[in-house]
């Protein structure tokens, strides 16, 4: 099959993740407006991540027996309809709900987008291909909240964040252009034929080694992306940064991260998958840290085109690190595991990071995020540590070179 598949998916990608991104902090803002104080911003964060908790298992195991693509379009419409009854929505609770609705469908596209990537890609293929499949991600989040910076503002805040997100339903319909032939019918065929396989437990994925682990890196890294998204509206109205620059800095943040995706290959040759993510992972938990001191705007860019650059790394390959260490027959549901775990941290980050705020004042949950990267620092540096002690010249995906571990993506 054309490789264009990939390319198509990463326009679709960026059509989807642009409409959340620019939602999210519409969203904020709509609830600020509406009264909403720091914990209750929290609270309709985490609710974005509510029913995702519960449902990615149950659609990651129908894409390990079944076909991927018929959940991509289903996302779109989910996350559509999300944003625009979130921006008609009047109060609070209603907000809450469609984000819900909205957080859904965004699970529905990632859950069907992954599992073909990590079906259509050969072992030495998938740091390359999930690499370049999340730039769709970074460039939805680079564009979306400079859109909805140049949309919110004014005296009317509730009625340019409606607005905005309105557009951002609009922008998501956009995906439907690219939804055509993605995934193969080999593909698709080979998955029926194992629809009659015995399931593997989610017990005994959850104890396979490298999967704890990667899942753990890929809900902190994204906690800390869903935090910045959240909550730099929140930090910039206490310091008197404007939502245009606010979107600005949240772009920039997107913009290191694409930087960071596209170099990914060379520097996973030069040091190693599990050197990589714990070096990056140590460097944004410092770099998180310092966003909670009172710097200037020109300084608080700097760090964030930095973290961006740094936060660049986990998805890709924590995706690429569960897939290898999945059996291959519950690839789709390890992967819907590991995105499992990111929708707990999205619930439980917000949240808690609304009680820290309130208490704390706005900076602190940036602190909290800190202490996770460095968690998951340690986990990627045990991980390396792991594979070095395992027998044989290829292990978990990667090619041993000189004594070392490096992995080995085709160029």
């Amino acid at each position: 099959m054309s490789r264009t598949w990939l390319l198509r998916l990463v326009i679709a990608f960026s059509f989807a993740q642009g409409a959340v991104s620019m939602a999210r902090p519409a969203v904020s803002y709509r609830a600020l407006a509406l009264g909403a104080d720091e914990r209750a911003v929290g609270v309709i964060a985490g609710v974005y991540a509510l029913l995702p908790l519960f449902a990615a298992v149950p659609l990651g195991r129908r894409t390990d027996h079944g076909r991927c693509a018929p959940l991509l379009p289903v996302g779109v419409v989910l996350i559509s309809g999300g944003c625009a009854l979130s921006g008609l929505a009047d109060s609070l609770v209603a907000m809450a709900a469609w984000s819900g609705v909205m957080g859904l469908g965004h699970l529905c596209f990632v859950i069907g987008a992954q599992s073909i990537v990590a079906r259509q890609s050969g072992p030495d293929e998938q740091d390359r291909n999930f690499g370049h499949f999340t730039i769709g991600a970074s460039l939805g989040q680079l564009i979306g909240p400079i859109a909805a910076g140049a949309v919110i503002g004014g005296d009317d805040m509730a009625g340019t964040s409606a607005l905005a997100l309105l557009i951002s339903a609009g922008v998501c319909a956009m995906a439907f252009t690219s939804l055509w032939r993605i995934e193969s019918r080999r593909t698709s065929t080979s998955s029926g034929a194992n629809r009659a396989a015995s399931r593997v437990p989610v017990r005994r994925i959850l104890r396979t080694r490298g999967v704890p682990g990667g899942i753990f890196i890929s809900l902190a890294v994204l906690s800390a992306t869903d935090i910045l998204t959240a909550y730099l509206p929140v930090v910039g109205e206490h310091r008197g940064i404007a939502p245009s620059v606010v979107g600005v800095l949240l772009s920039l943040r997107a913009g290191a991260t694409i930087a960071c995706r596209l170099v990914m290959t060379p520097l996973i040759n030069w040091l190693g998958r599990s050197v990589l993510i714990a070096t990056t992972c140590l460097l944004a938990a410092l770099l998180c840290a310092s966003i909670a001191l009172p710097v200037p705007v020109r300084a608080l860019a700097a760090i964030l085109i930095v973290l961006g650059f740094c936060l660049g790394v986990g998805q890709p390959l924590s995706m690429t690190t569960v897939v290898q260490a999945a059996p291959p027959d519950a690839r789709s549901t390890a992967l819907a595991l590991r995105l499992t775990g990111n929708r707990l941290g999205q619930v439980a980050a917000p949240a808690s990071a609304g009680l820290i705020a309130g208490v704390a004042g706005t900076a602190a949950p940036f602190v909290m995020l800190s202490a996770l990267l460095l968690v998951a620092s340690g986990l990627g540096a045990r991980g390396g540590a792991a594979r070095s002690r395992l027998p044989g010249p290829v292990r978990s995906g990667t090619r041993i070179r000189r004594g070392r571990s490096r992995s080995s993506p085709r160029p």
